[in-house]
């Protein structure tokens, strides 16, 4: 072996011993809902995953069973997969939905103007309100503000329906969020969640392999906890909001080529190098790591996508605890 050859593999090795270490040392771990809001302030300043990712900052629906599609066609399939199986479709013109955990407000205006809904979007990030506001059209009955799904600002029976893709993970105490999601629902309204869930560990515990997987899976994008598809049933039918039972489904297979697929578009969309730089390059390229670990997870059976519909009793008695109750917020903008 020549004398260049090893100082390649050695200077390989430390270049993949530094990227391990940098990338341990610089998880995103939860430590309060700050932390989410400024990851995903950070994201939405640098612009990198919008860039990638499109508008809809959530996985793609491939159809069932899976097949080829092109990754932003599929976010905004997602869209209206999820509206027909909610049922939202057959719901009129003006229904009023809450977006919970809106990102740059893509779901929001697909609702907006597709379905004639009037939507209210709230994340937790100042940016994202920022870019939402930036990216809609003035025409569209869609505005976006700050606040927290953890106490939500909007007094009870707000909404005909309440709709989240994905924030369930950032939530640390998910009977809470479950409460504040049907809270704000009014009598016959209909609650729409799509999440991901890992798999009920009362059934069966994860395993010496899964533990740590897992462990990174929560600790790189800033999650809490996940909730299994069985728990956050139980969590929302403890409510005691729920007419009728929770009905529940399970999208992995639908959704499961989107890890891949994010991979992908940093190879098939290389302008993203010029336009970012060396920075955005690195940035890009720690986060295949996590994209990886969540394709073995989903592909595994350790995480599944988890649909819940709800429909609010209609009765009109409403949660004794009045401290989850607040004034609509003023900041609503469009």
């Amino acid at each position: 072996m020549s004398t260049l050859l090893v100082y390649f593999v050695i200077g390989s090795l430390l270049v993949l011993l530094i990227g391990i270490a940098v990338y341990f040392l610089t998880a995103r771990k939860y430590q309060s809902s700050a932390t989410v809001a400024n990851s995903y302030d950070q994201w939405t300043l640098d612009g990198i995953l919008e860039f990638y990712w499109g508008e809809h900052i959530h996985l793609g629906h491939y159809g069932s069973p899976p097949r080829r599609k092109d990754f932003l066609v599929a976010k905004s399939d997602f869209v209206h997969e999820m509206v027909k199986w909610g049922g939202l479709d057959k719901l009129p013109p003006d229904t009023t939905v809450l977006d919970v955990g809106c990102g740059i407000g893509g779901s929001s205006r697909i609702l907006a103007r597709d379905y004639g809904f009037a939507v209210t979007g709230i994340t937790i990030s100042p940016q994202q309100v920022k870019r939402a506001q930036e990216l809609t059209p003035q025409e569209l009955n869609a505005q976006f503000a700050v606040d927290d799904a953890m106490a939500l600002s909007f007094p009870d029976a707000s909404f005909d329906v309440v709709w989240s893709i994905e924030a369930g993970p950032h939530m640390p105490d998910k009977a809470i969020f479950a409460r504040e999601l049907m809270r704000v629902l009014k009598p016959g309204g209909i609650l729409v969640v799509a999440d991901w869930n890992q798999r009920d560990d009362r059934q069966k515990p994860l395993n010496f392999w899964e533990k740590p997987v897992m462990r990174q899976l929560l600790d790189q994008w800033s999650h809490p906890a996940f909730s299994s598809i069985e728990g956050f049933s139980e969590l929302l039918a403890a409510t005691g909001l729920v007419e009728g039972e929770v009905i529940t489904a399970d999208w992995t297979q639908a959704t499961l080529p989107s890890w891949l697929d994010s991979i992908w578009q940093g190879v098939v969309r290389p302008s993203g190098f010029l336009r970012f730089g060396l920075s955005g390059f690195i940035k890009s390229v720690r986060e295949v790591p996590t994209f990886l670990l969540m394709r073995l997870a989903f592909g595994a059976g350790l995480c599944r996508f988890g649909m819940f519909r709800a429909v609010r009793a209609n009765s009109r008695t409403e949660l004794m605890d009045r401290n989850f109750a607040k004034v609509t917020p003023s900041s609503l903008v469009r």
